[in-house]
């Protein structure tokens, strides 16, 4: 017999940040907690809204099956004694509820045991449900760190629990729990429908629900809200901005969905929009709407949770609310610009950093060292980027980005051009926080990219030179995303520059000096982790990764080139065997260099058979196809900088496939000489021979790391 299951905990309005994660964990506990005791069921389903949390699961089995019970006993040489059972066996056999005669032996690898078997009936679906909720109840709470208790009771929950309700098809689950008793009564819409609602059947919860003014299943309320706001943006003449997180932040915020729209006043509008947008996004959940041109409309959308008999008045009530804040704003807005942008570089000074780091004063001084070392290796102003460093932190005491935090750097952008700083500065500044998250832009100009990685290094050399890096668990400073953002800037900024001296001249700039190799060291390891998972993400195998990292390249973007290369290499079905054949020969050697065998300073042709003197023809041939293959790639007198000609992807690709050519020679000397000959000239030569070969084979990557 197979009935369904509904499981509903009806509470006081949940924060909106819990509702997902707490109705996921509900109905993972649930089927998990049966699929461990044998209980067969179709797919759950979950619902959440801000008043209850639910999981319905079809076709749950009346009860277990049988459950087959063994229990391991004494040893067997513990468990006689004079061919006679010890008190211990006899003990075992007690506990398990029958004679001493009636226990089996258990012989293993290991040896044998006293064991106890016997099949049990399955409990009853019903009987299992009151652990299985306790065990959900328990996850759940690991996702709050911080619960309520109310009334005389001593059991939490995120809010206060107003109902259970459980029914096993027609019948009600007997749990207990918050003081309350599970029944099969639920509840709609706090005011369109408040009534008690009975349900016979567990089947008929989602649509006794919708009849009450309750969209229960969270996906598909989410995707009616983004279809609400859409269509009203239309109409307005315009389209919504929705992001994923506004989304779901409104869709756990309402149980029946009700879009309406309001207008902003016009003296708004002078307000930069991601001011506009931080207000009426952040603090009001509203959805901006923008015309077909980019511009923000006077616009903003938002979801009720209730169908008023009067819409203007709930229009004119947001309208109300959203006033003083824009209001607000614009009066930040106009006080900040009163004064030039270094007007507030004094009070940077009184402004903490980090403890043993200085002020966000100094932290500027020493981005602008970085910068301004950064800027003349990439060919930019240094002048520009000592300035654009200067004024980079200045907004920070400013009225509006202390008001909206998350505007840093942006209005500093807008107060630097309103005073008639460089364009290129004050887009630099804007930009250089970027980027902000996984796949977020970098900075749009060279020169905010050149601020942008002074200003992560900065941080990440002074954090670290604190002692402060980041655990396994815990990344208070955010390293992790300044590392990334300053792999990414090297990477799609293309930027060839050196990663171990632009955190080495990061280094020398903090006032902490302790141990800095060691700390040099860390912070290149931190970075290469960073790349292996940016690049892992990106689906690159991790062998293509470990034979660049082999080659020792510290040029980011030359990594990545070379990368690219190597990627597109390994398709090639030749590429086994060169790896097994560059395993070989670094094998070889490194028993040569065990043994202390000495090495021919060059390859001497005169030493060598016709088998080796057509593997050093193809390598002459090889050199020269690799010297044009990788034309340009002398370094510049610079030390943060890579190549003066950039090498290239497809470069890096014909000096790999050149490679190929190599095979058959190699195959014909392995099959036709000892290296290891016992003239000792002979053998020098071909060891000098093989490290050549050896050299060309990590060129542009290490070919012994691939499988092969």
């Amino acid at each position: 017999m197979k009935h369904d299951l509904l499981l509903e905990i009806g509470c006081e309005d949940l924060p909106a940040r819990y509702v997902q994660p707490l109705a996921t964990a509900f109905a993972q506990g649930v089927t998990q907690g049966l699929a461990r005791r044998g209980v067969s069921h179709a797919p759950a389903r979950s619902y959440a809204t801000p008043r209850r949390l639910a999981v319905l699961l079809h076709e749950v089995a009346a009860r277990q099956p049988e459950q087959a019970v063994e229990r391991r006993g004494p040893a067997l040489g513990a468990a006689y004694k004079d061919g006679q059972p010890t008190p211990a066996a006899l003990g075992f056999a007690k506990s398990c509820g029958v004679a001493f005669e009636q226990l089996e032996r258990l012989e293993t690898d290991k040896g044998a045991w006293l064991v106890y078997r016997s099949v049990q009936p399955g409990r009853a679906t019903l009987e299992l449900l009151p652990e299985i909720v306790e065990e959900s109840f328990a996850a759940m709470d690991a996702l709050v760190p911080k619960r309520m208790r109310w009334g005389t009771g001593t059991e939490t929950f995120v809010r206060p629990v107003q109902w259970i309700c459980a029914l096993y098809g027609g019948d009600v689950v007997p749990l207990a729990r918050f003081g309350l008793q599970a029944g099969r009564v639920s509840y709609g819409h706090r005011f369109h429908a408040p009534e008690p609602i009975a349900l016979a059947n567990a089947a008929f919860y989602e649509d006794k629900l919708r009849h009450a003014k309750v969209w229960a299943d969270f996906a598909s309320r989410r995707a009616e809200i983004r279809r609400l706001v859409e269509a009203e943006a239309t109409r307005l003449g315009g389209h919504a901005r929705i992001t994923e997180a506004l989304l779901d932040e409104v869709t756990a915020l309402v149980e029946w969905p009700v879009v309406i729209s309001g207008r902003m006043e016009a003296r708004f509008m002078a307000l930069p929009p991601e001011v506009i947008i931080a207000t009426i996004e952040h603090n009001q959940r509203y959805f901006p709407v923008f015309g077909a041109d980019g511009r923000l409309l006077p616009y903003f959308i938002t979801i009720s949770n209730i169908e008023s008999r009067d819409a203007t008045q709930v229009i004119a009530g947001n309208e109300r609310v959203v006033r003083p804040r824009l209001a607000d704003a614009l009066f930040f807005w106009d006080q900040d610009r009163k004064q030039p942008l270094d007007a507030h570089l004094a009070a940077l000074r009184q402004l903490l950093f980090q403890k043993g780091l200085g002020s966000v004063a100094d932290k500027s001084a020493r981005i602008a060292a970085i910068a301004d070392k950064i800027a003349d290796e990439v060919g930019e102003s240094t002048q520009n980027a000592r300035r654009a460093a200067e004024l980079c932190k200045a907004d920070l005491v400013t009225r509006m980005v202390f008001e909206f935090p998350e505007l840093q750097g942006i209005m500093g952008g807008y107060y630097a051009k309103d005073w008639c700083e460089d364009e290129t500065i004050a887009a630099a500044i804007r930009d250089h926080y970027l980027p902000t998250q996984s796949g977020g832009p970098i900075p749009a100009t060279r020169l905010g990219r050149v601020l942008a990685l002074a200003d992560k290094l900065d941080t990440l050399a002074g954090i670290f030179a604190l002692g402060l890096k980041p655990t396994a668990s815990k990344d208070p400073y955010a390293l992790r995303r300044a590392a990334q953002g300053v792999l990414r800037i090297l990477i799609e900024g293309e930027l060839n520059l050196d990663l171990a001296a632009l955190l080495e001249l990061a280094l020398q700039q903090q006032p902490v000096q302790k141990d800095r190799a060691t700390v040099l060291e860390d912070l290149l390891h931190f970075h290469w982790e960073r790349l292996r998972a940016y690049y892992l993400d990106a689906g690159v195998a991790v062998e293509v990764f470990e034979a660049v990292l082999a080659t020792g390249v510290t040029r980011v973007l030359d990594f990545h080139l070379r990368l690219q290369a190597l990627r597109e290499f390994v398709a090639q079905p030749e590429v086994a065997r060169l790896a097994a054949a560059h395993k070989r020969v670094r094998n070889i050697l490194r028993q040569a260099r065990e043994k202390s065998e000495p090495v021919a300073a060059e390859v001497q042709t005169s030493l060598a058979a016709p088998c080796e003197q057509a593997l050093i023809q193809a390598l002459q041939a090889l050199r020269a196809h690799h010297a044009d293959a990788l034309h340009g790639q002398t370094r510049s007198s610079g030390r943060l900088a890579g190549w003066l000609t950039q090498p290239t992807t497809d470069r890096y690709l014909a000096a790999l496939r050149a490679l190929a050519s190599l095979q058959a020679p190699i195959d014909r000397f392995f099959d036709e000489v000892l290296v290891m000959d016992e003239d000792r000239a002979v053998r020098a030569n071909r060891l000098a021979l093989l490290a050549e070969l050896d050299r060309l084979f990590r060129s542009v990557a290490d070919i012994a790391c691939l499988p092969g």
